[in-house]
């Protein structure tokens, strides 16, 4: 067992390189106090890569490997199996992914450990780009944002992974967000005792790729639950919660303006963001309400 020193309390350093007010740092932060030290975590390469370290150095206090961004749910359920033969059912497997790695390069091997439902904690923090890489677009890049694979602004919607995993009827799946630490902390724990495969979609705000004042990450999660364009809620046993819901919709013009990936909009594409982001807000109620 490893002892905590006066110098670096909990699971990850003090010195961590990640970008001034980057929303990820936080996240594993909460993440790594839930799961604790009998955890294995898989890595793919990415902003999270800066926890997995390189050569004998690492921000991290437990076992892990760095995968490929194809394959770490697959290198998860093979770890899985090593320690169900070893006789191992209290270790935690744990992968920790970005939206590329996830709902992209990532999704064929998650489909298939969602469809053998292996007892893997997968967790996606959502910074909305390849952040890591130049901040070029992915599935998860909402409409109308900039990124340098899409300059003028992305023309599509994003993928729904939380939805993705109900159609795999996985026994646990939710969305969080820094907007709420106890509501994310509480669904960890839930993932974590999961019988069978555990996904964890989490809203990241990057300041770098989204192009806005660091000490706003905080503000601009609230903003994004607020306006609707991020919704809390969690898939259990066949079942969907909605976990948080606004009195009212706060205007997502103000969303918008923080940002300065969205700097090139017209008004009539606002409109047509507000009118998506709207619409697909009140059809979820409709649906899950």
């Amino acid at each position: 067992m490893y002892k905590i020193s006066h110098e670096s309390k909990g699971l990850v350093s003090h010195g961590v390189s990640a970008c001034a007010g980057c929303g990820l740092e936080l996240i594993m932060r909460n993440v790594m106090d839930v799961v604790g030290e009998d955890t294995i975590i898989i890595i793919p390469p990415g902003c999270s890569a800066l926890f997995s370290g390189f050569c004998n150095e690492t921000n991290l206090k437990i076992a892990g490997i760095q995968m490929n961004l194809e394959n770490s749910a697959a290198c998860a359920a093979g770890i899985r199996a090593g320690l169900k033969i070893q006789g191992n059912d209290h270790t935690t497997v744990l992968v920790f992914a970005g939206d590329g790695a996830t709902v992209d390069i990532g999704i064929q091997s998650l489909s298939g450990a969602m469809e053998r439902n292996d007892r893997i904690l997968y967790i996606c923090y959502d910074n909305e780009a390849y952040m890591n890489t130049g901040i070029q677009s992915s599935s998860s890049t909402p409409l109308g944002a900039s990124t340098t694979t899409t300059p003028a602004g992305k023309s599509v919607s994003r993928k729904n992974l939380v939805g993705i995993a109900m159609a795999h009827n996985v026994p646990y799946a939710a969305t969080a967000s820094l907007q709420n630490l106890v509501d994310l902390r509480k669904k960890v724990k839930k993932a974590k005792e999961t019988d069978g495969t555990s996904v964890l979609h989490i809203h990241t705000p990057c300041p770098t790729g989204w192009f806005y004042d660091p000490k706003y990450t905080i503000k601009i999660a609230k903003m994004a639950v607020n306006t609707g364009s991020w919704i809390l809620y969690e898939w259990e046993d066949g079942k969907v919660t909605v976990n948080y819901r606004p009195k009212e919709l706060e205007p997502i013009e103000e969303y918008i303006k923080i940002q300065g990936r969205f700097k090139h909009l017209k008004n009539e594409q606002i409109e047509a963001i507000r009118v998506e982001v709207k619409s697909r807000y009140e059809e979820f109620l409709r649906k899950n309400g």
